[in-house]
């Protein structure tokens, strides 16, 4: 069965029909003292997909019990399915005494999982931190399905170590270009310019593409040279849309006409589901 994580149910059900499995339902509760509890009250069989993306701390407890409910109720083979892994950048200790965050939470889900099934992971490397067998899938081409018809379009990176997933999305449209934007440090201001590499965006469509939006900062900064620099539309596409605070009004201030992502993350803008490519990771 699959068995859904409070914050991935539109994803889970259209997994369900994707797979022929049948949908569990689950139950979210909260004891008065604040304290979770998630159920499958009605599971049932011996394998359990659990899908839950983890966007907070109370989802990671949320995933834990799941996993515990589905083995309570008699499953002997669980795959766990994180669409969106928070914590996935903090995959090394950037300062002394910090924690490995990725590496935590990697090895507290091993513990209740067969196996995992990461969607674009911000950092691959985080595989290696799970104790059971694990892969990646790349739901990057699904963007192309809810591009609008774009005029001689250009696909861009946020930088040239991300190109590849603005390569994914231009390929799976079929049409246009890619270039990556090029990030120039000031070392006496520290302030920081961003301009397209080569590519000229004068009256042309521009889809600028990243893994996530968060904040929304780093590609604003990026819309508004793109507006200087006469691009006709542009639409802002990721897989994982967080889109956390005022991000979508900063990127519409900016000059984005429209963001689209997939339901990794359930936002108003996750039109496009990465169903299909979890259907074919997770087989018969």
């Amino acid at each position: 069965m699959i068995v859904s994580g409070s914050s991935s149910q539109t994803l889970a059900a259209a997994l369900a029909d994707e797979t022929g499995r049948p949908l569990a339902t689950v139950t979210y509760d909260r004891f008065p003292d604040g304290e979770g509890l998630a159920a499958a009250p009605g599971f049932e069989g011996t394998e359990a997909v659990v899908v839950a993306t983890t966007d907070s701390d109370e989802a990671w407890v949320e995933l834990l019990q799941l996993q515990d409910a589905v083995r309570e109720a008699g499953a002997k083979q669980v795959t766990t399915v994180i669409p969106y892994m928070g914590y996935a950048r903090q995959d090394r200790a950037f300062e002394p005494g910090q924690p490995v965050s990725a590496r935590a939470m990697a090895k507290a889900i091993s513990t209740g999982t067969d196996r995992v099934v990461l969607v674009n992971p911000h950092e691959a490397t985080v595989t290696d931190y799970y104790e059971v067998p694990t892969v990646t899938v790349d739901a990057a081409g699904v963007l192309a399905k809810a591009l609008p018809k774009l005029d001689d379009p250009l696909f861009l990176a946020p930088d040239e170590g991300a190109i590849g997933i603005a390569e994914t999305v231009r390929e799976a449209y079929g049409a246009g270009e890619t270039d990556f934007f090029e990030k120039h440090r000031d070392r006496e201001t520290g302030a920081v310019e961003i301009t397209p590499s080569d590519s000229p965006v004068v009256d042309r469509d521009v889809v600028v593409v990243d893994d996530i939006i968060a904040t929304g900062s780093t590609m604003s900064e990026a819309v508004g040279v793109l507006t200087d620099r006469g691009a006709d539309r542009i639409v802002a596409a990721c897989v994982h849309p967080m889109l956390v605070a005022n991000a979508v009004t900063k990127l519409r201030a900016a000059g984005v006409d429209e963001v689209v992502g997939t339901d990794t993350v359930e936002r108003g803008c996750s039109v496009v589901s990465v169903a299909s490519v979890l259907a074919a990771a997770l087989g018969p």
